[in-house]
């Protein structure tokens, strides 16, 4: 049987296009859904963009039809403006003239005059929201299209696998199947795995204690690193996820133009990003990318730039410190360039701003634009909507990388979380593309201070 599903204004704000996702279902937007897109449509960022594209949808719907009556969508349902409802009570503590109440009301009035039985549910980012539905009995739900599956979550880009010992002579020299690979169960039985495209590889000989080998899936065959010995602007891997994050990030932007690394604060994604970025610019004769653009997304930030004092960079200069920190961290670490104190460190580090090799913008001001020969770093990418990682991702210029870095069990911006956000939204629309390279890091790959590992597993 169908539903009547009404829609809240945070549904569509994160996906404007939103009302095309409920099949052949019915769609309420109760009236003052319209006045928040209204107060909305004028907000910097991400916010007001989203809501002036509702609105436009919404246009085009009231040009096919009459919005109060019902407009037919393309999956076989309709959607229709619901003005009255002014008149349903609610409990005393639930005034009437407050947004997220008068959606309630409009809820609760058509569950009081539902003569055909369907059932009524609420759609909401607003968990807030939907524990009062649950309390006046309205039956509430996010808005699950966006959302990662456990199977998506589980994906790590990375495998551990026993091969056969007679192949792995051909290792180096043919690469081995894929078919050759397998794992055992806890009765030791043989398991066959399926693997994913540019997914990475450990490789354990299964009659021998060899030491282990890593490696790449590529076009049914694991292959080994290219760059496993490279030592980026003289950074050295420390340990395996920072072999496998070498060898996605030092890949160019033909073999591997989307990179997308997750992993918890320490696990060095952001320095190892700038590290290699660094190495392509300056030390790159064929001139692979002409700078380093860094965008860090921050969950009030991109809303309240434009009343911010100052110019963009002034603006964004508090959200970029880490990243400073990184830089000062790699060019101290550099033996060849290693500087006498910090007055030198800091002048170098402004020269590399001045030239324009490091440029930091709002992600904001990203929209709309196509970036070519660039190496584009997202840092904490976990705060994007999965509408901002789809905007970024499909207007990558010519010869541009772009790395998606985060922790999607770190989230700051209100309605997403890590099943969610635009870095986990990427990942499992991206998986299997020849085009995309991911990585899990591991909680045991954070190199940060002894005290700082005992804290994360004791707080």
């Amino acid at each position: 049987m169908k539903k009547t599903y009404v829609i809240d204004t945070n549904v569509l704000i994160q996906a404007p296009y939103a009302l095309e996702c409920f099949e052949d279902n019915n769609l309420v937007l109760p009236l003052v859904v319209l006045e928040e897109l209204d107060r909305l449509k004028n907000a910097d960022g991400e916010k007001g963009a989203n809501a002036r594209a509702a609105v436009r949808y919404l246009e085009n719907l009231r040009m096919s039809g009459d919005l109060l009556k019902g407009v037919a969508l393309k999956g076989g349902g309709s959607v229709r403006v619901e003005k009255n409802c002014i008149n349903v009570e609610l409990p005393e503590d639930l005034p009437d003239d407050k947004a997220d109440n008068r959606i309630l009301q409009v809820c609760k009035g058509l569950i009081d005059e539902n003569q055909e039985g369907q059932q009524i549910v609420l759609v909401t980012k607003d968990l807030l929201l939907r524990i009062k539905a649950h309390i006046m009995g309205i039956k509430a739900e996010d808005f699950t299209t966006e959302q990662i599956t456990d199977e998506d979550e589980l994906y790590t880009g990375r495998n551990e696998v026993f091969v056969p010992e007679e192949e792995i002579d051909n290792f180096k020299k043919d690469g081995i199947p894929v078919e050759c690979l397998y794992d055992t169960d806890e009765q030791g039985e043989r398991v066959e795995l399926i693997f994913h495209e540019n997914e990475f590889v450990i490789l354990k000989p299964d009659q021998s204690d060899r030491k282990s080998l890593l490696g790449r899936i590529h076009n049914g065959k694991v292959v080994p690193l290219k760059y496993k010995k490279c030592k980026p602007y003289g950074v050295t891997p420390r340990n395996v996820g920072q072999y496998f994050m070498q060898e996605a990030l030092m890949a160019s932007a033909q073999e591997a133009p989307l990179v997308i690394i997750k992993g918890m604060a320490g696990t060095a994604k952001t320095f190892y990003s700038l590290a290699v970025g660094l190495e392509k610019v300056f030390n790159n004769v064929t001139g692979e990318y002409r700078r380093i653009i860094v965008c860090r997304p921050n969950a009030q930030f991109d809303d309240d730039i434009g009343f911010l004092p100052g110019d963009e960079q002034e603006k964004i200069a508090p959200l970029m410190r880490p990243i400073i920190d990184n830089l000062e961290q790699i060019l101290d670490s550099d033996e060849a360039e290693r500087y006498e104190d910090e007055e030198q460190l800091s002048d170098k580090i402004a020269e590399i701003f001045d030239r324009g090799i490091i440029q930091t913008e709002a992600l904001n001001f990203i929209r709309g634009r196509s970036i070519a020969k660039t190496y584009l770093i997202i840092d904490e990418a976990q705060n994007m909507t999965p509408n901002q990682a789809k905007g970024i991702i499909t207007r990558a210029g010519k010869d541009t990388k772009i790395i998606l870095l985060g922790d999607p069990n770190q989230i700051d911006k209100p309605f997403l979380d890590k099943r969610t956000n635009g870095l986990s939204y990427a990942a499992k629309c991206m998986k299997d593309s020849p085009y995309c390279w991911q990585l899990t890091l591991s909680a045991e790959e954070c190199e940060r201070s002894s005290l700082a590992m005992d804290a994360i597993k004791r707080l």
